[in-house]
């Protein structure tokens, strides 16, 4: 399989998600915040919405399309001899104030069910003595890498609470078979950067949106950005944000629903001015230059006018309330077919006066059981799904997925 990803909305063909499991189910409240959780998260009622979730997905994507487990990945990957050694050695160098390189030559020889557990939760019964905290972040795909183009960009992690599910990313993207493709065009972050995937937006073959925020820093954007820039990329659009827990990566404020419509928080994107850089390849060198706005931006860039939708409407108060549990973080399936949690009533009123069909998870999954989904020119679909318990580890539907193949959208 040949990875790809040209853009934001073209039809999904391959995704990787993490359905959450035990490790959710260890976070001490007293630990939450350490482990970037606002609340405590009911793992029961977790994974039966990300089931759903995924349910939607096999309903609306092309027969042969693929949703990979990535603990399915790091089980194969880590079966490879090289692949152990090099996760335990970051690992020991990764975490440098813990005692963890005692136990290299036990992890090593762990088997790889006991290894996987050990990452993902903290525990395993063969090395009764040894704990770490869980990850129970690893449901949040999309921050561990971002494929653009033919290239995939390895993220590295703001926060000392996620190194395990970064290295555990980045060793499958080196040794599974499935990102054979992908092996000689990695872009990687300079250990004292941070740059995360769900502030790297795929607008179109040329243009990257990537967002400043509280877990990429400037230097991480400006050395992808030049990566970037020596391949198709011809424009790497970076979007200054506040540095707030609320709005932690750009596409919490900012997504995709078709190549001319986005969902928009008011007070970041719409109503922020001249906050937006752009990096340009032109003869060879990188011309920089300030712009006034986002929307401005991508009309110029794209060469098409572009519609904000405003995430939770004309209300102020709404708006605040749904951006806080994920109304502006859709996740485009295909041009114009979007996935998000129903709790944002507003915004899907919103996308409804712009002509989305709304339609909840069990009716379009009837719709379209028994057929191929093949939406007729001009239709387009906001599909809800629940997300009560899911939102408390605030993300949405793109945080918890990472494209790896979408079909090009003039295909």
């Amino acid at each position: 399989m040949k990875l790809h990803v040209y853009s934001e909305t073209g039809p999904l063909e391959a995704v990787i998600v993490h359905t959450p499991g035990k490790e959710v189910s260890l976070v001490n409240p007293d630990r939450r915040e350490h482990l970037l959780f606002d609340d405590i998260i009911f793992e029961a009622d977790a994974r039966q919405e990300h089931l759903n979730m995924i349910e939607i997905f096999r309903a609306a994507m092309p027969d042969p399309g693929k949703v990979y487990e990535i603990c399915d990945l790091a089980l194969e990957t880590l079966q490879q001899e090289q692949a152990r050694i090099f996760f335990t050695d970051e690992l020991i160098r990764s975490l440098p104030g813990t005692n963890i390189h005692l136990l290299r030559e036990d992890l090593l020889n762990l088997d790889t069910g006991a290894l996987l557990a050990f990452i993902v939760t903290g525990l395993t019964d063969s090395l009764p003595r040894a704990t770490l905290d869980p990850a129970p972040n690893l449901f949040f795909t999309r921050d561990l890498a971002a494929v653009v183009g033919e290239c995939i960009i390895l993220s590295r992690a703001a926060k000392p609470a996620r190194v395990r599910e970064f290295l555990l990313m980045e060793t499958i993207a080196r040794f599974h078979p499935l990102f054979a493709s992908t092996r000689k065009k990695i872009i990687h972050i300079g250990k004292q950067d941070s740059v995360e995937g769900g502030d790297i937006l795929v607008a179109s073959p040329e243009v990257v949106l990537v967002g400043i925020s509280e877990r990429t820093t400037f230097s991480g954007l400006m050395s992808i950005s030049e990566k970037l820039l020596e391949h198709r990329v011809r424009h790497v659009v970076a979007v200054d944000m506040p540095k707030q827990r609320a709005s932690m990566h750009l596409d919490t404020i900012f997504t995709f629903a078709s190549p001319d419509e986005c969902i928009a928080f008011p007070p970041a994107i719409i109503d922020r001015t001249n906050n937006i850089t752009v990096f340009s390849r032109v003869d060879g060198h990188i011309a920089v230059t300030r712009r006034e706005s986002l929307k401005k931006t991508l009309e110029e860039l794209l060469d098409r006018p572009m519609t904000f939708i405003k995430c939770g409407g004309e209300d102020p108060i709404k708006q605040v309330r749904e951006q806080w549990t994920d109304g502006a973080n859709v996740f485009a399936l295909a041009p114009g077919v979007i996935v998000g949690y129903e709790r944002n009533t507003e915004t899907f009123r919103e996308l409804a006066r712009h002509g989305y069909e709304v339609i909840h998870q069990k009716e379009f999954i009837r719709r379209w059981q028994d057929k191929p989904f093949l939406p007729a020119p001009g239709e387009k679909y906001a599909i809800t799904f629940q997300g009560n318990e899911l939102c408390r580890g605030r993300g949405g539907a793109r945080c918890m997925t990472l494209p790896i193949v979408r079909q090009e959208e003039h295909a």
